[in-house]
């Protein structure tokens, strides 16, 4: 276990509570300013909070930015989880895990951090975050192997294709807001839709 991630878990539910919602909030600044134009300030202002509680909860903000993903990419490996264990074809199991993803980026675990900032992260964190990224874009396309394989999924390039359908998911939290003109399921239904017709047999 990391140092990071022991010093969070021996801390209560009340803690871990508070430090989501800031996770969530600072997601939110960084998607809208980027790492350069956000300030732990800022985030302590959104949260209401002094420099010095806010520091209880973060060190520094390159550690609230790896935090930030590290959420995103455990939010995207249960989804990866869900999909997986779905019954069905290739194409079955692809169009579960994607529902389950968008509904971690829309909806109620919403907002999560787009990973445009991992250059500024040190290296050891960047390291981990980059692992995590390419172990979850190989699952992605297997799944999508598996669907060529059974003939649920048009025969394509698995890499392209994989990383042409991640970068779209991924950039949602970039224009998406929660409670405004488009809604969770109108993300959902239309993607699900688009992705079924993009990679359908």
């Amino acid at each position: 276990m990391s140092e990071i991630k022991q010093w969070h878990s021996d801390r209560g539910p009340q803690y871990r509570f508070k430090h989501d919602r800031l996770l969530r909030v600072a997601a939110e600044c960084f998607n809208q300013k980027g790492y350069s134009g956000t300030s732990l300030k800022d985030v302590a202002r959104q949260l209401d909070l002094t420099d010095a509680a806010l520091y209880y909860y973060v060190r520094s903000k390159e550690e609230l930015v790896y935090q930030c993903y590290r959420r995103a990419a455990d939010l995207g490996a249960r989804a990866m989880t869900l999909g997986q264990s779905t019954g069905g074809s290739g194409l079955d199991r692809a169009l579960a895990y994607l529902d389950h993803h968008l509904d971690a980026l829309c909806g109620e675990d919403g907002p999560v951090a787009i990973m445009s900032e991992i250059p500024s992260l040190k290296p050891e964190h960047k390291h981990d975050i980059l692992e995590r990224s390419r172990r979850h874009s190989l699952a992605f396309e297997a799944l999508i192997a598996e669907g060529i394989a059974d003939g649920s999924i048009a025969p394509c390039d698995v890499r392209m294709t994989g990383n042409a359908i991640m970068g779209a998911v991924n950039w949602i939290p970039k224009w998406f807001r929660p409670g405004g003109a488009v809604t969770v399921d109108q993300v959902r239904a239309e993607f699900t839709a688009f992705f079924r017709r993009a990679l359908g047999a």
